[in-house]
């Protein structure tokens, strides 16, 4: 009873593995019909909720009931609000600069080069950074405590996420703030509050997944690692500031506020305002 079904969680990888696959498809020839890349924005948090969902219904009969719900439950709520929250924001845009810059470099069909290189890579991140929501769909033990510590994580992760976006979208949208540098709210704590929310949405999902089996554990593992990188280190927090690095007012955002974790703003760092 206590033992991981190795067996048919390898089934669900391969049916994760086609999911994801068949979600980037779909938005890439949504994207040829548009005529722009940036849809597939939307398919990152879109493919996750496939992924939970289509991982809730193969995992029947091997996982814990609550555990099986709970996990795809969290992973959905994250990944359709994200889905949504970017094609709102999208709306009426025309294609995002950083796949112009990309695809200009497309040594031959743009659009081959842009389904290797944008879709089949996120597809491929889909189901790596996916891998704790599918373990714990297959762990056997009952819903402990360590679980729930993971779904407050979790809870904490989203309302940093969902909040900063809210307050993001308000200030841009009010003409006054045209040219101006974020810097209200949890945009005060923090220069990336929807990144570390992000972050903790994740770290959350995977103690879900590894508190209660070794196993669900160590085939979980890299998941939060490599969001964290991608967070950090990767597209999110290093290439925004890059982009953000001229605009006037910047710099003295940097040196008052924290780059990630969020901390008391640093009063002797200026208090100009951005």
């Amino acid at each position: 009873m206590n033992g991981f079904p190795w067996g048919a969680f390898g089934v669900n990888l391969a049916v994760a593995a086609g999911v994801a696959l068949a979600v980037m498809l779909i938005t890439f020839v949504v994207a040829l019909v548009k005529g722009m890349h940036r849809v597939v924005d939307v398919a990152w948090g879109a493919g996750f909720a496939a992924v939970a969902v289509a991982t809730y219904g193969v995992s029947a009969g091997h996982g814990d009931e609550v555990r099986r719900l709970l996990i795809a439950a969290l992973t959905v709520v994250w990944g359709v609000r994200l889905a949504v929250h970017i094609a709102w924001r999208g709306r009426g845009h025309g294609e995002d600069p950083r796949y112009e810059r990309l695809l200009g470099k497309a040594p031959g069909s743009r659009s081959a080069y842009a389904f290797r290189v944008v879709y089949l890579a996120q597809g491929a991140l889909v189901w790596l950074v996916s891998l704790p929501v599918q373990a714990a769909a297959y762990v056997r033990g009952p819903v402990g405590a360590g679980a729930y510590a993971g779904c407050a994580l979790w809870a904490v992760g989203l309302f940093f996420e969902a909040v900063g976006d809210f307050q993001l979208a308000r200030f841009k949208a009010d003409p006054a703030h045209r040219g101006q540098v974020m810097d209200r709210g949890l945009w005060g704590w923090t220069r990336h509050p929807n990144y570390f929310g992000d972050f903790l949405v994740w770290w959350g999902l995977y103690v879900v997944a590894a508190c209660d089996a070794w196993q669900a554990a160590a085939v979980g593992a890299l998941s939060p690692l490599v969001m964290t990188f991608l967070l950090t280190r990767g597209s999110g927090q290093r290439l925004l500031e890059a982009h953000m690095a001229d605009r006037p007012g910047y710099a003295e955002y940097v040196a008052r506020t924290s780059g990630f974790v969020p901390l008391p703003r640093r009063r002797d760092a200026g208090r100009e305002r951005g």
